[in-house]
């Protein structure tokens, strides 16, 4: 069964976990993972602006999410550097990813090196061959509508997200993102940054005419609380604005967290008009903060995903 799972981040890398967790269980699963590139703070902005390459760090973390290597390996392409010196701040993969960059030029040939220094249970790939840039316009409290230059400025953004949009806004697409895509039995977008981790997979055209061409079964995995970027959202809402900015995009199932969900009709309802039904889950780590499980949500998504599933009809 091949799967793609859209993100960047943290909420990417829970949905990898989980979906290593039950292909190391079994499960016959041939993982991809699509990855935002428009990050533009910390180590990634800085190796970004400085030597022009890809930010390497949501890329790095799903390569970690899906490795088999020892822990050590691991940990030591997580590791950041102290200090004040040139190296503080920077993660040791993001410096390894960097490298591969440069070295091999083709940045879908450096993350298949990179996969197999980590053992990699599945592929990384970018969403795109060049680094883009997010903007939002935002609506402030005080009723002033400004615009959030970079996938920084909008996550930390206070005050109502209007529109997002990428720079270039055409980008180029591997063509192995849209071979995977195309390919896929199942289509998993979420949990994430919204509108700068997951929205963004769905304005680059090209990938978004793959994912309304494909014949897969498509997942929306919902957040467990708002962020600043998406502060007075409810989780219907989150919900809207996918199709907000994906008229066509149909869903299958929507998966939310039990508790987070709070009354699930009106998630049920905006998941009706995605062609989706909402299954709800205990999928957050125990100790209630808004993280999720990853062998929680492995096990609510073995039920979902269940034997291999025959692809649906031409939508």
């Amino acid at each position: 069964m091949r799967v793609v799972a859209f993100g960047g981040g943290h909420g990417l890398s829970a949905s990898l976990r989980a979906l290593r967790t039950l292909r190391d269980q079994g499960a016959p699963l041939d993982i991809t993972a699509v990855v935002t590139v428009a990050d533009d703070g910390g180590s990634s902005g800085r190796l970004r602006a400085e030597r022009g390459v890809l930010p390497p760090g949501d890329l790095r973390q799903a390569l970690v999410a899906l490795s088999g290597a020892s822990p050590i390996a691991a940990q030591l392409f997580q590791y950041r550097f102290d200090g004040q010196d040139p190296l503080a701040g920077h993660a040791v993969g993001n410096l390894v990813l960097t490298g591969l960059l440069e070295l091999l030029k083709d940045p879908v040939e450096a993350l298949e090196h990179a996969a197999r220094l980590l053992d990699a249970r599945g592929r990384v790939l970018p969403m795109a061959s060049v680094p883009l840039r997010i903007e939002a316009d935002v609506r402030g409290p005080d009723g002033r509508v400004t615009v959030a230059d970079g996938q920084h400025a909008v996550a930390v953004s206070r005050g109502e997200v209007l529109e997002v949009r990428l720079d270039p806004p055409d980008p180029p697409v591997p063509e192995d993102v849209i071979s995977a895509v195309n390919d896929a039995d199942w289509l998993v977008l979420g949990p994430g940054s919204w509108y700068t981790s997951v929205i963004p997979h769905l304005l680059v055209p090209q990938l978004a005419r793959a994912i309304s061409a494909s014949r897969s079964n498509r997942l929306v995995m919902l957040n467990l609380a708002a962020e600043k970027e998406t502060a007075g959202l409810s989780l219907a809402d989150h919900l809207r604005a996918l199709s907000d900015y994906m008229s066509e995009l149909c869903v299958d199932v929507v998966l939310a967290d039990t508790t987070a969900v709070g009354d699930p009709e009106p998630v049920r309802r905006a998941a009706q008009t995605l062609g989706a039904r909402l299954v709800l889950a205990p999928v957050a780590v125990a100790d209630g903060s808004p993280r999720h499980d990853p062998a929680a949500l492995a096990a609510a998504l073995q039920p979902i995903l269940g034997p291999r599933v025959g692809r649906h009809d031409a939508r």
